[in-house]
């Protein structure tokens, strides 16, 4: 009987490598590996199996020691996986050495990132900025991706030149395509500068959702401003910065910025890479600090999101802390969480609890600097009540003949607008 064929390509299977060393000790080492198995599965492997390797004296040729190497390479041939991928960074020279050891396709979590990236970009400025990454990453790295490193023949005297190996040409080539990309993103760059300045001279209050990867911030950003950013129980399922708007009970506009989740041991080029996206942090008047209570690590999660927001010099904006995912966390671990973080406010977005009370807390947030007074705003100038709505927070309103008499709370910036209208 024939056997039916199945078009569908077959998942990548893969082995996942955690190294214990002096600065990454048991427990962390599992988290990372726990970790790295939900990377895969994000880009779509499958996880045959994990093992964890205690490093001991790095070797310059393998980063293991030969006996170590050797049970990785029996592991993976009896798990019969398509490749190895290791939790710990690797030269490319120890790369190199892997592939040709074990036969198998090599790789470290910061490859296996830069991959996800890739897969996941949507706008321009997402994939310039991952193809920049990943071309950054692979240049020193262009040996391992020959066999053959045989020297080409022929060529004329000022062309390419007689005897240049294929590889010189390569590393040309993603040098031009580098500076390309950075010529590009100097355009894309200047063209957020410019959205960014326009929302800056509306005056609206701006908020940034940040937090660890898949911690629920797009689908946060979607319940609060019926938005409809793509959210999956997924790695990474944001890359690009969305802005929406969220009108607040009082009438207040506020725009609210989704950005790239954090993960633990990101790539130093995806880093800078995401400058632009990690920017809409930084500048923000609050910031919306977004936790998964369901996963055990949450405190690691946390800790994390607070480094790189320090990093990037968003460390001392004010913030609202929020545990999301309630319906499905752990209530002991919730009690604890409640304890430890007692600032902090306990929602979930897929059933909306503690939506309401999240929202007055942002709109106390913002108004907690503003000073409270009456205006008496003339009718010719009208067009200052819109803005007082939009921009600071209306109390009392009523209309009388010759102007309309306003209680509300005001930020700063609005003093020089309607100062004058003070009773």
């Amino acid at each position: 009987m024939n056997e039916l064929y199945d078009p569908r390509p077959k998942a990548e299977k893969t082995l996942l490598v955690g190294v214990e060393a002096d600065s990454i000790k048991k427990e962390e080492a599992a988290s990372l590996l726990r970790e790295l198995a939900g990377l895969a599965k994000t880009l779509g492997l499958e996880v045959v199996d994990t093992m964890s390797v205690k490093l001991r004296d790095k070797t310059a040729s393998l980063l293991l020691g030969t006996g170590k190497a050797d049970e990785v390479v029996a592991a993976a041939k009896a798990a019969g996986v398509d490749s190895i991928i290791f939790d710990h960074a690797l030269s490319p020279s120890q790369q190199r050495n892997w592939e040709e050891l074990s036969g198998k396709k090599v790789y470290d979590r910061s490859e296996l990132i830069i991959k996800i990236f890739s897969s996941r970009a949507l706008t321009k400025e997402a994939s310039l900025q991952v193809e920049l990454a990943r071309l950054e990453f692979s240049l020193p790295r262009l040996a391992h991706s020959y066999e053959d490193l045989s020297r080409q023949r022929g060529g004329r005297y000022g062309t390419k030149g007689s005897g240049e190996q294929k590889i010189e040409l390569d590393r040309r080539s993603i040098e031009r395509r580098i500076h390309d990309i950075n010529e590009e993103m100097k355009d894309v760059r200047k063209s957020r500068d410019v959205q960014r300045k326009r929302r800056e001279r509306i005056d609206v209050p701006r908020a940034a959702i940040v937090g660890y990867t898949n911690a629920g911030k797009s689908s946060l950003l979607n319940a609060l401003t019926n938005a409809s950013v793509l959210a999956e129980d997924k790695l990474f399922a944001t890359l690009d910065p969305t802005t929406r708007k969220l009108i607040l009970k009082s009438g207040a506009t506020l725009l609210m910025t989704d950005t790239v989740g954090f993960v633990r041991n990101l790539p130093h080029n995806l880093v800078d890479a995401f400058k632009a996206t990690l920017e809409e942090a930084s500048s923000a008047d609050l910031l919306i600090h977004v936790a998964d209570a369901s996963d055990p690590e949450v405190e690691i999660h946390m800790a994390t999101t607070e480094k790189v927001l320090s990093e990037i010099g968003a460390g001392s904006l004010p913030r609202i802390l929020v545990l999301n995912k309630i319906d499905i966390a752990d209530p002991a671990a919730l009690e604890h969480w409640k304890r430890i973080h007692p600032e902090g406010l306990a929602i979930s977005v897929k059933s909306g609890q503690g939506l309401d009370q999240l929202i007055s807390v942002i709109e106390n947030s913002l108004t907690s600097g503003m000073e409270e007074v009456v205006l008496a705003i003339p009718h010719s100038d009208y067009s200052l009540i819109p803005l007082l709505h939009r921009e600071g927070l209306v109390l009392e309103e009523k209309t009388e003949d010759e102007c309309t008499i306003v209680r509300c709370k005001i930020p700063n910036r609005l003093e020089s607008k309607v100062g004058k209208y003070r009773r």
